[in-house]
């Protein structure tokens, strides 16, 4: 096989979209030049220039972190054409203007080098009529690439071939964009919007139609469709304010100007809804213009009350009826409910429902090559838990598809054309479009398989999919041990079964005496008969921390005893982790906090994704981190000053815990010193499992050693206690922290600064574990303290006091 070697991409223009194209390579360590128009004033490249500064600022971040910036290069097509002939991706990311991308296909085209893949990333217009114009060379090598807003956090990117895009290209972006970038690649047809935004934005029009003859507000819609419904937080409305109420006005009018009753039945539902349309006009564009379907006002948001044009207090929720029926766990029973309770959130939910259910079924045909792309193009693009054609099967095929066919019928559906006779017959829906065997591809009358692509093979569990009934890591590979608490296992490939697995299966994997026994477990097990030890759980967060819940009643029961016999328990398991006979590998996604934090800083490696967010947060519930965390913080500053100035490493150790610093990335996590150089960040959430598993085994193979336990730690002493309390008085007196605050940073330094002891005492690791245990177990008393634990266990959230 050639290797896939993506030395330097071109991005061509420096909008919003470009610019974090151009961010988004530039965290995976890809040379990117960012091009646009020489600027009239100032250095030619200033518009570029400008662009790549204003990534820092941009929130959510679209770099990792914002001395990444540095690696985006500036340039412009008066200056630096020939750069391009360097660069083995060009990726064009101006204007939704054909006749602007013709214009400067003319320019860039000659300068192209011979092998490079050219993309562009358009939303909607047609891949062919972009192509026009290329010689045969070029069109070979041309695609849509379609990046989802914003690049870095969307998942998916929809690849769009020309009928001449040559095969060996596309599986060449396709590799780099799902290893390099960590994306989810989806190919569709070359048909207006492609699969996501034509099937998302039909979907959200839909709502605009069903919410209006049902009588329900913007604010009542959004609670309904959002996370009760499995989909994004933000909802429909709340949706459309971030992406901008102009760019939803585009695409809507991209399927107006390409869609008509001649080739999409559901043509009429396409017409730009009246409220829309009126804000657009008068510059209501949502997030970016202040307002939109809503505007805050202070600490206050308001919705927009159609009726009278105002903006009035949001306080519109879903009926307890209607929740009560979202909660139900069986799907069949859930839909059977909404569509026969006869109440109007009940009816407007099966209503969006069915429109799409039945858009899909009529348009599968035309806009993908089966039904799993539609499926994960509206999970990785909308933020839906399931796509429409897994919740349709998990509901039950046959029956929802004669209550669609009964609404077409009774002329309630948003077209009167009826459902395809493959999804009422035999032909390949039978119970579903999803099975073993592939998904449903109504083009061709089969089922599609999963791609072969070796890119793939690093994937041990692909995203799972109702109906396909595949292993996921959940219930894959050979389970070894399991309780309520953790599942130990390994891979049932012969390539990778020499490595052990524990998962916690609590709520956000919290840590209890459960999850530590499974640890201890599992060390015991992999020291015994296996080659490692990997740590990870097969969905986010790696670990939300402690379960302060289980604490409480030891706490009740036993007192601080009982909690020093915890805190013991946990110091003792994290130092089984450092000292295991074989190598512990850490592989976390999403949040790692608190103990969860503690257990990555003791592993022997660790392997991230890139959205690992990394913390040691237990002042925000009065406490102190005292599973090893802050002891770990100290050794790694006592290393970094190498026999000097301790506290001047110390420093910003200390702030780490001391503000609930919670890393916004893993790259950062790595600057922040929770990771290091030796640490892999993975870009791809699928591949994590595989990349962890290898590295245990190369640590291994290595003849891996656990470190040596230190009996002469270096730590800075009571003056150095005495230099932070100095800078957490100015932040207290200053306003910035609570007296609570700074009595919990106090105790926070005279750890990490080994007590009061002189500067350069030699301490071992136990002296340390102990102050933490000394230092939490008084604050577990402490009614300030308390107030804390008891608001995050009623709320949710920190209580500031």
């Amino acid at each position: 096989m050639t290797n896939i070697i993506i030395r330097k991409v071109a991005v061509l223009g420096a909008g919003v979209m470009g610019a974090q194209i151009a961010a988004h390579l530039a965290n995976a360590k890809v040379p990117v030049v960012l091009f646009d128009l020489p600027a009239k004033e100032g250095p030619k490249s200033g518009i570029a220039l400008k662009a790549i500064e204003n990534l820092k600022k941009i929130s959510p971040a679209p770099l990792g972190t914002p001395e990444l910036a540095a690696f985006i290069e500036p340039a412009n097509y008066e200056e630096h054409l020939d750069v391009l002939k360097e660069c083995d991706l060009v990726i064009e990311a101006i204007a939704e203007r054909m006749d602007w991308k013709h214009d400067l296909y003319k320019k860039v085209a000659p300068v192209l080098a011979p092998h490079a893949i050219f993309a562009t990333n358009t939303s909607g217009l047609s891949i062919t009529k972009l192509s026009e114009g290329f010689d045969a060379d070029l069109h070979a090598r041309f695609c849509g690439v379609h990046f989802f807003n914003p690049p870095r956090y969307m998942h998916l990117v929809e690849l769009i071939p020309t009928a001449a895009t040559q095969p060996q290209y596309l599986d060449q972006l396709e590799t780099f964009l799902t290893v390099t970038l960590g994306k989810g690649v989806v190919r569709a047809k070359d048909t207006p919007n492609f699969i996501a935004n034509r099937v998302g934005i039909f979907s959200i029009l839909a709502v605009f139609k069903e919410a209006e003859k049902f009588g329900l507000g913007f604010d009542v819609v959004d609670d309904l469709t959002g996370s009760k419904l499995g989909r994004a937080k933000s909802a429909t409305f709340r949706t459309a304010d971030v992406v901008g109420l102009d760019t939803m006005a585009h695409v809507i009018k991209t399927m107006q100007d390409n869609l008509n009753p001649q080739n999409d039945s559901f043509a009429e539902n396409y017409a730009t809804p009246a409220v829309l349309k009126a804000l657009v006009e008068k510059g209501a564009l949502g997030q970016k213009s202040g307002a939109g379907f809503y505007r805050k006002e202070g600490k206050i948001i308001k919705v927009l009350d159609p009726k009278s044009g105002e903006y009035v207090e949001s306080g519109g929720k879903a009926d307890e009826m209607i929740v009560r029926i979202l909660k139900k766990k069986d799907p069949a029973e859930r839909l059977k409910l909404l569509r026969e309770t006869d109440h109007p959130q009940a009816q407007f939910l099966w209503a969006i429902f069915r429109d799409v259910f039945h858009y899909v079924a009529v348009h599968l045909k035309d806009i993908a090559d089966n039904a799993r792309d539609i499926d994960f193009a509206l999970r990785w693009g909308f933020g839906w838990n399931e796509g429409p054609f897994e919740t349709w099967q998990a509901a039950g095929w046959k029956q929802v598809a004669q209550w669609i066919d009964e609404d077409i019928a009774a002329g309630k559906a948003l077209s009167k054309e009826a459902l395809p006779a493959w999804a009422l017959g035999p032909d390949g829906a039978r119970d579903g479009v999803h099975s073993a065997e592939g998904s449903y591809s109504a083009s061709g009358s089969t089922l599609a398989p999963r791609s072969k692509l070796a890119v793939y093979q690093q994937q041990l569990f692909r995203a799972p999919l109702v109906g396909e009934d595949a292993p996921t890591g959940f219930n894959g590979g050979v389970t070894v041990s399991e309780n309520d608490g953790v599942r130990i296992w390994h891979s049932d490939r012969a390539d990778l079964n020499d490595v052990l697995i524990l998962s916690f299966k609590s709520k956000m994997h919290t840590l209890g005496a459960e999850q530590l026994a499974g640890i201890s477990d599992a060390i015991a097990m992999a020291e015994k008969d296996y080659r490692g030890l990997v740590i990870w759980s097969p969905s986010e967060p790696f670990s939300a921390g402690a379960n302060l819940e289980s604490m409480m009643p030891v706490f009740m029961q036993k007192g601080v005893k009982g909690i020093e016999e915890v805190v013991n328990v946990f110091q003792q398991t994290m130092m089984k982790i450092k000292y295991a006979q074989v190598p512990v590998v850490a592989a976390a996604q999403g949040l790692a906090l608190g103990g969860g934090c503690e257990t990555l800083l003791h592993s022997a490696r660790r392997v991230v994704h890139l959205e690992t967010y990394m913390g040691l947060v237990e002042i925000g519930v009065g406490l102190l981190p005292a599973g090893g965390g802050l002891k770990e913080l100290a050794l790694r500053a006592a290393n970094d000053a190498k026999g000097g100035d301790i506290l001047q490493f110390l420093k910003n150790s200390f702030m780490l815990p001391a503000m609930a610093t919670v890393s916004k990335s893993a790259l950062e996590a790595r600057k922040l010193g929770f990771l290091t150089e030796s640490d892999t960040i993975v870009f791809n959430t699928y591949n994590v499992l595989n990349v962890a598993l290898r590295e245990a085994q190369a640590l291994s193979a290595g003849g891996y050693r656990p470190p040596l336990k230190s009996r002469a730690i270096p730590v800075a002493g009571r003056s150095a206690i005495a230099s932070i309390q100095g800078q957490l008085i100015n932040m207290r007196d200053g306003g910035f922290i609570s007296a609570h605050d700074y009595k919990i940073g106090s105790m926070i330094a005279t750890v990490m600064c080994g007590g009061e002891v002189e500067a350069g005492s030699l301490v071992d690791e136990q002296w340390l574990l102990d102050l933490e245990q000394k230092a939490f177990c008084e604050l577990v008393t402490n009614p300030k303290s308390q107030e804390r634990i008891m608001g995050m266990l009623q709320t949710g959230k920190p209580v500031r006091n």
